[in-house]
């Protein structure tokens, strides 16, 4: 927990440095975030086993509680170092921008999603709160009502087909998401003898517009245009972790025709251990499918043998989707061993 902790927070008290005193440490988050875990990729792993079955984390929650309050902290502060009238020039904003966005994409992300899975109201709560400050609360619904039913279908907006490339992917994705999430939403209401309360997409577009609202607060018309310049910089990264984690993965359809159950290869995997102490175990991706609620430092890592491994860190997968043709090419012969026939 310790080494979860001290990962994926060091880059606040580095984006908070930049804001205080510029110069290089308006770049410091940014190298974290790019060249060292890069590097500290390919040391040997500090933590790469599993944790031992029925291990407890009663910090778990609580870190991910912290990470939420600085988030929803870091946020309007990031925006008001890079639009509002903080003294800082125009590189330095430039490396907060991408900097805390990549923060944003890869660290809150995940954080979000692991509070949406847990039972209690206030940390669900608070993965709303998260989501929706990233102008992307629907994907509270899509995820927990749409993906974890659908994983690797047709049925799923956010599995990537083989083939598909990343921007195709993201316009279908999102929308598809977002109006499937609503249909599950109002399908729980109608079912529900207590669905007469506000609807959670009233929440998840309500809380989307105090965002923005007080980045206009912060630093007027241009604080609203870099607050959601920062959200799309955010769902872009969490689009391409879809898309990386189910690519060209499919479930089997049974005599009955219904989808046979989620399983370990139906989600590409990945070991590296200081990208997965970043994102909180988010590349340990078949073992939350098959158990969503299991706290994320006791995530489990399959084998290659029994699920599909990333030949490169999630983030380094991430980015070569960006290139579409070249990210197809060279996943490939990889998807090959587990592409359907």
């Amino acid at each position: 927990m310790a080494l979860f902790a001290l990962i994926s927070a060091s880059p606040l008290v580095l984006f908070a440095l930049g804001l205080w005193g510029g110069g290089v440490w308006a770049f410091a988050g940014l190298v974290y975030m790019t060249a060292l875990a890069a590097l500290m990729d390919q040391i040997s792993s500090l933590f790469s086993g599993d944790a031992p079955e029925g291990a407890e984390f009663p910090a778990a929650d609580a870190l991910l509680f912290a990470l939420a309050c600085g988030h929803l902290v870091a946020l309007p502060l990031i925006v008001w170092g890079v639009a509002g009238d903080s003294g800082l020039g125009g590189w330095p904003r430039a490396a907060l921008f991408v900097g805390a966005g990549l923060w944003f994409g890869q660290v809150s992300n995940p954080m979000a999603h692991e509070l949406i899975h847990r039972g209690n109201l206030v940390l669900y709560g608070m993965g709303v709160a998260v989501y929706s400050s990233l102008l992307f609360g629907h994907h509270a619904s899509a995820h927990r009502l749409v993906h974890h039913r659908h994983a690797a279908s047709a049925e799923d907006p956010n599995s990537a087909r083989s083939g598909e490339g990343f921007y195709r992917f993201f316009l279908r994705a999102w929308s598809g998401s977002f109006v499937k999430g609503w249909r599950e939403e109002n399908a729980l209401r109608a079912r529900s003898r207590q669905g007469r309360g506000l609807h959670p997409y009233g929440v998840y577009i309500g809380g989307a517009a105090v965002a923005l609202g007080l980045a206009f607060l912060v630093a007027g018309p241009l604080g609203v245009v870099v607050w959601g310049a920062l959200a799309l910089h955010a769902q872009v990264q969490l689009m391409l972790s879809d898309y990386v984690q189910h690519y060209g993965l499919t479930r089997a359809k049974r005599p009955d025709g219904r989808l046979e159950p989620v399983a370990a290869r139906h989600s590409w995997n990945a070991p590296q251990w200081f990208s997965s102490g970043l994102m909180l175990n988010a590349p340990r991706h078949s073992d939350h499918h098959a158990h969503p609620a299991r706290p994320y430092p006791a995530l489990r890592l399959p084998s290659a043998d029994e699920a599909p491994h990333l030949p490169w860190p999630l983030p380094v997968a991430c980015t070569l989707a960006l290139a579409p043709p070249l990210y197809k090419r060279l996943i490939r012969p990889h998807l090959a061993k587990w592409k359907l026939t």
